[in-house]
């Protein structure tokens, strides 16, 4: 796996995002079969995004897909114990800089989507519970379905993802692994310049 990538993601995370704004006290499996039919019928609305269009695809991607994450939550469990130790620069550095690695990988995706679809499955939740876990598979023609489970967090009148779990390899665990080898190697500094370049290269 290469540095600072996930489990190919294909479409898959892309095909549902958590629009916390427009259905906001919705259930967590509500909102997710509400917002997938959004973004799909956004991207088949709109040719430049089937063509590749990069500024309306970034676009779409940060203003369906980013606001749905708890960055603050996923920061503290993709760092774990160098969370703790950090500075509040470097905390603020690798937030920023983490979400642009995020933001460029969701944008792929979007630019691959092909008509697949999304079955949500059915979901039991209590109505104190605070963290809840969203199961589904993504449905593509010739090829067995993804299993895609989503991970949110209660804020406030809506929901929060924190974690991704694709075929069993979690967002967050994968992240971890490859973070905490950086830090054990060069520290917090030389993570946060990794990721700055990588994320730079990306946009030359």
């Amino acid at each position: 796996m290469n540095f600072f990538s996930f489990k190919n993601w294909v479409l898959t995370f892309t095909l549902i995002v958590f629009s916390t704004g427009a259905f906001a006290g919705l259930a967590p499996d509500e909102l997710v079969r509400k917002t997938a039919d959004d973004v799909i019928s956004a991207i088949k609305s709109d040719k430049d995004i089937q063509n590749g269009n990069k500024q309306k695809i970034y676009q779409l991607a940060e203003e369906k897909i980013l606001p749905s994450f708890d960055f603050e939550r996923i920061s503290r469990l993709v760092l774990g114990k160098a969370w703790r130790k950090a500075t509040d620069q470097q905390k603020k550095q690798f937030k920023a800089e983490f979400r642009s690695l995020l933001l460029r990988t969701y944008s792929i995706a979007l630019s691959k989507y092909k008509d697949q679809g999304i079955e949500i499955k059915p979901m039991r939740m209590k109505p104190s519970d605070e963290i809840v876990t969203v199961k589904t598979e993504i449905v593509q023609d010739g090829a067995q379905p993804i299993k895609v489970n989503y991970a949110l967090a209660k804020n406030e009148d809506s929901w929060l993802v924190f974690d991704i779990v694709i075929e069993g390899v979690s967002l967050v665990t994968n992240y971890r692994s490859q973070f905490s080898s950086e830090i054990r190697k060069g520290g917090m500094d030389s993570l946060n310049q990794k990721l700055a370049k990588k994320n730079k290269s990306n946009k030359d």
